[in-house]
């Protein structure tokens, strides 16, 4: 039997995976439901036991990715467990929490005055194989903090999220992910008063063995859409008349 050269390519990559952080997840299988962005992903499957930077530029985007991070956590703690929420100002109204299927008493917040302690609590946290995930916003992330971080989680497999607030430096980590998430305006059905559902523009602008994209999702019912098109044609159309 002939095999292809794309075949034994295929299967050099699928070695080399968890070589490097991106292990098969043991037990409960678990689903953050993420759609069409799971395909960027080796294994089209989100990566559980690694750390995810998050680049927000003002408070906005910190809020919009707040706010997804949650949604994805809520996914992750589905079958139960806790989380730490690690940072120098509490900016999360826990109660909110309940909106991405988080119970608040789940979430553990830590408030720290200086970045060098959020740093030595999120890397004593990763190492804590009990915890379902671990949340840190801090400023700045050189590679070798980075690093750290992520051999803390290949062995414990935890899954971090590293929200950094308006860094000076876009420098190189080694975490297995990098986003950009900005908000996208409501839409509230005809007639109907209040606040409608989140809505995101979602860039993966880095993955290891993977396919950077951009996508637009909202969240509702729980899970996450995409959303529609219609919507999205809509959207422009009111900036355009604006």
């Amino acid at each position: 039997m002939v095999t292809r050269k794309e075949d034994i390519i295929a299967g050099l990559r699928r070695d080399l995976l968890p070589l490097q952080g991106f292990k098969p997840v043991s037990g409960t299988n678990v689903s953050v439901g993420l759609g069409q962005i799971n395909d960027s992903f080796p294994n089209a499957s989100f990566p559980i036991g690694a750390i995810h930077e998050f680049i927000s530029s003002d408070t906005e985007d910190s809020t919009a990715t707040a706010g997804f991070i949650a949604a994805v956590l809520g996914k992750l703690m589905k079958n139960g467990g806790a989380s730490l929420w690690i940072g120098s100002s509490c900016t999360v109204f826990p109660p909110a929490l309940k909106s991405f299927d988080i119970d608040p008493e789940k979430i553990i917040f830590i408030d720290l005055q200086q970045e060098k302690d959020v740093m030595w609590a999120m890397e004593e946290a990763l190492k804590c194989d009990s915890l379902v995930a671990v949340v840190g916003e801090i400023q700045e992330l050189n590679f070798t903090a980075s690093r750290r971080f992520q051999l803390a989680v290949e062995q414990s497999r935890v899954t971090g999220f590293i929200l950094r607030h308006n860094p000076r430096n876009l420098n190189i980590t080694a975490c297995v992910t990098r986003w950009g998430i900005t908000h996208l305006p409501t839409i509230l059905a005809d007639g109907m008063p209040g606040v409608g559902f989140p809505r995101w523009n979602v860039k993966l602008l880095k993955v290891r063995n993977g396919k950077p994209g951009s996508w637009q999702i909202e969240w509702i019912g729980k899970r996450f859409r995409d959303v529609p098109i219609i919507t999205t044609l809509s959207q422009e159309q009111q900036k355009k008349t604006g």
